[in-house]
């Protein structure tokens, strides 16, 4: 299995990474972590037991990936972004037991310092903007900017701002694929 693990990372046993992944600088991959194929993980990056992440997935440095996150395939995750795991925490009470699933769906982009309030799913290629505070669900293909965050439009799955026509129809000007918004979200049209 051809994975990279910098000298000063910490991969604990019992976790799983897939070929090719490479784990950077002060990183800890703790035990029941589970990462796919031809995953970066940068600098100075927790991912706890429990959480589950896909294939190509690219996480920046200084994140903390707590158990009840999954990540899909593809997702990208900005520098310092906060993912939570509990929606009231004390420190002197443990509520482990109320960790709420949050899940990153395939595609989809968190923006350098943006904060994904646990319990929430993330669509399909959805972009999340740096510093924005996603505090509900996001639908797929959604442009979520702003604390708390608000749509700010559609992107394509190459993260191009779509611009709907009088048929509420938008290609996106970097693939050429075709899009239609029908029945309040965007669909990828074959």
């Amino acid at each position: 299995m051809d994975v990279f693990v910098h000298e000063t990372a910490i991969v604990d046993e019992g976790s799983k990474v897939g070929s090719y992944t490479k784990i950077w600088h002060f990183s800890h991959i703790m035990s029941g972590a589970k990462i796919g194929e031809n995953c970066n993980i940068g600098q100075n990056v927790m991912i706890a037991a429990g959480v589950a992440i896909g294939n190509n997935v690219k996480i920046q440095n200084n994140v903390s990936i707590y158990d009840g996150v999954i990540l899909e395939d593809d997702v990208f995750i900005g520098p310092s972004a906060v993912f939570t795991n509990v929606k009231n925490p004390r420190s002197f009470i443990n509520r482990k037991h109320e960790f709420k699933l949050t899940k990153v769906a395939k595609g989809a982009t968190i923006g350098a310092n943006a904060t994904i309030v646990c319990g929430n799913l993330i669509g399909a290629y959805a972009m999340i903007g740096a510093g924005a505070v996603i505090t509900k669900d996001v639908k797929p293909y959604a442009l979520m900017v702003g604390n708390p965050a608000m749509q700010a439009g559609w992107v394509s799955e190459a993260g191009i701002k779509l611009e709907l026509d009088q048929n509420n129809y938008a290609i996106c000007t970097e693939t050429g694929e075709r899009y239609r918004f029908e029945n309040n979200q965007i669909m990828k049209q074959d």
